[in-house]
């Protein structure tokens, strides 16, 4: 059974074994911002798999093949476990290979530098071994390497994407402490985001949730726009790999809907952040449009429309829908006084949008506080994600 590890936030682990399951894979095992999960469909064989998973998904920023488990007490049963993958068939004679990270936790091999140095001996005497050579070449394809171990079991995991998933290929600019593709993705899940509800950012720095939004309105694949390290690996042949791309790619993009009812917006105080969010969607929505006419379809999406506007003055432009933010920090883009500030402007909210859903992160337990002081029958719903290396909380209600 091909397993696969998908990296997420933490504490969005939940929302992404959803996604799992509405992309025909189911979770075979879970751990803090690690989400191990198989194809549904035993015949599927890995190349469909690893494009599927890379290709459709929203939520985790990388994917990788498990190639091994095993449990470990000591570095002997490390190097064996290691040094019995059939390395060979992944990697070509010159592919440089690079063992990126290791992360132990509650195990006895503690030492994440001595892990490193033995599995690098591993793969480098099995490889040497196999092709007969003295040294390996590395003037190849980077291929990139990492092993996790979680009280005593080891994972060695081939990492599938190459650069981390959440680069979507749109983001003109980060602005002003940006939020991920893939955070902005899970958030949209937290609140059961629905294509046709509307949508705002009161708060929208780089339009990057209204831009996810749009993309999955639209149903534009999260990977159309990049590529990803699994198709440099031995195990497929060229010839294969661009036939198989080309047909499935064409596939997803006939699936791309332009007929569908798409009410998307954005504000920020800051006119920079507008005409930022202006840029990044449109390039978004043209990446998108450049798809659809490779294949003859000459149609365009709908863009989100951004405007200037301090939080205290935006107003619900329909009865229902749902309002998600990214409201300033404190420590990471202004004064905490100013923060404050902002989150009481959010308090009064919930009079103005009466009928809608409302969800914002933040690292501030006050943001709780407040809200509930202003609004004593609200029942507020938190979620705990890690967003970067801040440790915030999505408040819901």
């Amino acid at each position: 059974m091909t397993q696969f590890l998908g990296l997420c936030a933490i504490g969005a682990e939940s929302v992404f074994n959803k996604e799992l399951k509405l992309n025909g894979f189911r979770q075979t095992e879970k751990l803090s911002g690690r989400v191990f999960f198989s194809p549904v469909n035993k015949d599927e064989d890995f190349l469909e798999s690893a494009f599927k998973a890379n290709y459709f998904l929203r939520i985790p920023d990388k994917i990788g093949l498990v190639l091994s488990s095993f449990k470990c007490f000591d570095f002997d049963i490390l190097f064996e476990g290691i040094y019995s993958i059939p390395w060979e068939n992944y990697f070509h004679k010159n592919t440089k290979i690079i063992l990126d990270k290791v992360i132990s936790f509650k195990s006895k091999l503690a030492s994440e530098h001595a892990v490193q140095s033995i599995a690098h001996k591993a793969i480098y005497k099995k490889l040497t071994a196999k092709w007969k050579m003295l040294t390996l070449p590395e003037t190849g394809e980077t291929q990139t390497v990492r092993i996790y171990i979680d009280q005593n079991k080891v994972f060695v995991v081939l990492d599938l994407s190459g650069e981390p998933l959440h680069k979507r290929g749109y983001r003109l600019k980060g602005g002003i402490a940006p939020m991920r593709e893939t955070m902005a993705s899970s958030l949209l899940q937290f609140m059961q985001w629905k294509r046709k509800t509307p949508l705002h950012d009161p708060f929208c720095g780089s339009g990057t949730i209204p831009i996810e939004a749009t993309w999955y309105a639209h149903n534009v694949p999260a990977g159309i726009n990049r590529n990803f390290a699994f198709e440099k690996l031995a195990c497929f042949s060229k010839e294969h790999l661009c036939a198989f791309l080309k047909s499935e790619k064409q596939k997803a993009i006939e699936k791309i809907k332009t007929d569908c009812i798409v009410r998307i917006t954005g504000s920020d105080i800051d006119l920079n952040a507008i005409d930022l969010s202006c840029k990044n969607a449109e390039k978004a929505c043209q990446i998108a449009e450049k798809a659809l006419e490779s294949i003859g379809r000459f149609e365009k999406l709908t863009r989100p429309e951004f405007i200037q506007a301090d939080i205290s003055e935006i107003e619900a432009p329909y009865e229902t829908g749902c309002l998600i933010g990214n409201p300033p920090y404190g420590e990471r883009i202004g004064e905490e006084k100013d923060a404050m500030e902002i989150y009481k402007k959010i308090s009064l909210l919930p009079r103005y949008f009466e009928n809608w859903k409302l969800g914002f992160i933040t690292n501030k337990p006050e943001l709780e506080e407040i809200v509930s002081k202003q609004n004593r029958e609200l029942k507020i719903k938190p979620s705990v994600i890690k967003s970067g290396k801040l440790d915030t909380i999505f408040y819901m209600f």
